[in-house]
């Protein structure tokens, strides 16, 4: 065990990859596979900097390299973990000494005198460790010793981080452990780090040495990260900790729908989401600029028809190339990518399972959950036989001629615009209220749109109880009977019907409880700290779709995971943030949105004080993912209505109203543009 205090000048301890440390009051130890800067430095990313003292348990094995000497001052710590070693392993017996140690620590931060009481004395930490059969009987006193001396280096750490700290160069201690709860996700002292992981105080670690955890999270295995979920996150993920000089392995396996849909490598936003959804909603799009083009000049025949499966072949093509793109980018960064279905069997381990039933054990330092969500079906007969969702249409390879969406969601209303756009009699079925969690007001907008400038068909208040086939074909034909709130039953006849309702995390299938990670009961998403750290696995973190209380959003999983693998390994110290993010719903009128919403900024700060400050931007038009991205960056950097009047507009664009906002809602005018 090293233990250090702060120095006035910068130097650098060399440790190798396993490893415990902690972070007491005036301390922290955030310990990177390579580096732990114990001294200097300038930010948070592989330790805390000058002013700081740490602790580091070290494995012993043949042919490591070890910490440099420092005269002797730190050989009683190292002796401790010795002597503790001849009757538990070093890496159990060591991490506990090491959290009573910074408990008594902490104590002293508090009483700078150095004075115990009885419960905190050396004596009683030496009898506690005897009690837990950490320490043979016969050693006792002369742990007492050890422990002794062991508290008067922290007295002295104590005394130097006091006189740096009215020095030019020390640092603020409190903006040491704000930094450290941020990128731990915990608010209370001490934390006890593991191979750069925080496993939370005292009684978290005597747990993970009690079920035996503790031993085999500090052995050896064969990755450093494995990476669960082939999407837009996991593989952002996996690739920076390659470039890290990591070992990292993919696991990506596609269960197939109940019609047999499977896709490849990238997930659902590349496969069964954003991508395509994109490209058809730009096919329909074409469609009325054809429409406007003879209005503008343009020559050219009577008759223009759409081909859905010229576009469904188009679409498919483009996403094969990303997905053969993907597979080039793992293996030009060394990462191993398998094709199988990954299950926890055991601390740190997992069975792989690919397509021809062939399983594998692979161990791993840690593990990151990215599987995504997938579509959730009503519970009503002839749903899972009859209907798609958006895991099929994509790959449709048929027109699917009239259509009902289910469901209010923005997958519900983005499918039935472009279906719509290109053609086809959609009808949508709404349970309750359209976009629910978006701003009201724009979601009745749009909807409003859709119905009387599109030619959507929506009935409200309405769910399916029952689905048949009645004309087998492709596309057929199906009978849907629906029931309205008043109970008036509705029945009509559709070629599809498509299931918009909502996704769920299919978490169930990786079993999670053989290794303690906690899920919420309602909807299976991983329970995790502000760092995406599983709240009760510390070796396990999630990202994404999957993440409770996150952001369903692909550019999100991306930041996160890239966010997460540069904590991880010592990079950097920076969270994702997860407010003011920009996204847009792609509906033939296209609706940008970053911030609250109206309904939120009431309930957060009160209907009369949310006319001043810009806590949430809205926009309704065409590009409006374009015009969105852009103010998105003004309201990060805290712009205010001032801020948009002063700025000059780019005319003619519908962005330039922005700068140009005179009306307010309250005030109840008229919101019509009547010139230049």
């Amino acid at each position: 065990m090293v233990s250090g205090h702060a120095q006035p000048a910068t130097r650098d301890l060399q440790v190798s990859g396993r490893g415990l440390g902690v972070a007491g009051d005036h301390r922290g130890c955030s310990l990177s596979p390579s580096r732990l800067r114990l001294y200097g430095g300038d930010s948070l990313a592989n330790g805390f900097p000058h002013g700081t003292s740490a602790s580091l348990l070290e494995q012993k094995h043949e042919g490591r390299k070890k910490p440099p000497s420092r005269g002797g001052e730190f050989e009683e710590t190292r002796e401790l973990v010795e002597l503790s070693a001849e009757v538990r392993p070093a890496e159990q017996s060591g991490a506990y000494v090491l959290a009573m140690m910074l408990k008594f620590d902490d104590r002293m931060n508090r009483e700078l005198t150095g004075q115990f009481t009885d419960d905190e004395s050396p004596e009683a930490l030496s009898d506690e460790l005897v009690e837990y059969g950490f320490v043979r009987p016969r050693d006792h006193h002369r742990l007492v010793d050890l422990i002794g001396q062991a508290m008067a280096l922290c007295r002295q750490s104590r005394a130097t981080v006091d006189e740096e700290s009215s020095s030019s160069t020390a640092i603020n201690r409190d903006r040491v452990i704000s930094n450290l709860f941020d990128i731990s996700g915990r608010n209370e002292l001490p934390l006890i780090f593991v191979k750069g992981d925080c496993v939370g105080g005292v009684e978290d670690l005597k747990k993970l040495v009690e079920n035996g955890v503790l031993k085999e999270w500090l052995a050896d295995h064969q990755y450093d990260l494995v990476v669960i979920g082939g999407g837009s996150g996991g593989l952002a993920a996996a690739k920076d900790a390659a470039v890290a000089g990591k070992r990292v392995a993919v696991l990506d396996f596609v269960t197939p729908t109940p019609l047999g849909t499977t896709w490849g490598l990238g997930g659902t936003c590349v496969n069964v989401g954003c991508i395509p959804k994109k490209l058809m909603h730009c096919s329909s799009l074409l469609g009325k600029n054809l429409a406007d083009a003879r209005n503008f000049g343009w020559k050219y025949g009577d008759e223009v028809k759409h081909s859905w499966t010229d576009m469904v072949t188009a679409v498919q093509s483009h996403i094969t190339a990303l997905n053969w793109n993907y597979r080039v980018q793992l293996r030009e960064k060394a990462v191993t990518y398998l094709n199988a279905f990954g299950t926890f069997v055991g601390s740190h381990s997992i069975k792989a399972t690919d397509k021809r039933k062939k399983e594998q054990i692979i161990t791993s330092d840690r593990f990151l959950i990215a599987t995504g969500l997938r579509p959730r079906y009503l519970d009503v007969p002839g749903v899972k036989e009859y209907c798609i969702t958006s895991d099929d249409i994509f790959s449709l390879p048929y027109c699917p001629g009239k259509t009902l969406c289910v469901g209010a969601s923005y997958v519900s209303l983005e499918c039935a615009g472009f279906l719509r756009g290109l053609g086809l009699d959609v009808t949508v079925m709404v349970r309750s209220i359209l976009l629910r969690g978006f701003d009201q007001d724009m979601a009745n907008r749009i909807g409003n749109h859709m119905q009387t400038v599109e030619g959507v068909r929506f009935i409200y208040q309405c769910i399916p109880t029952k689905i048949e086939r009645f004309k087998d074909g492709q596309p057929g034909l199906l009978r849907v009977t629906a029931k309205k709130e008043d109970g008036e039953e509705v029945v009509d006849e559709y070629n599809t019907v498509l299931i918009a309702i909502g996704r769920d995390a299919l978490t169930d299938a990786l079993n999670l409880d053989k290794v303690g990670v906690q899920t919420n009961a309602k909807n299976k998403k991983i329970v995790c700290y502000s760092n995406e750290q599983s709240c009760t696995t510390p070796y396990i973190y999630a990202i994404g779709d999957v993440l409770d209380g996150g952001l369903e959003l692909t550019p999100v999983a991306i930041k996160a995971g890239r966010l997460l693998v540069k904590r991880l390994f010592g990079l950097s110290s920076n969270l994702c943030e997860y407010h003011l993010v920009p996204t847009t719903v792609f509906t033939p009128l296209e609706y940008g949105c970053c911030g609250l919403s109206e309904e939120k900024a009431i309930e957060k700060y009160g209907e009369n004080n949310i006319e001043m400050r810009i806590l949430g931007f809205h926009l309704l038009g065409p590009n409006a993912g374009e015009i969105t991205q852009g103010f998105a960056v003004g309201l990060k950097l805290k712009a205010t209505k001032h801020d948009f009047d002063q700025l000059v507009g780019i005319h003619p664009t519908c962005a330039e109203v922005f700068t140009q906002l005179t009306v307010t809602k309250s005030s109840q005018q008229e919101l019509k543009k009547t010139g230049c």
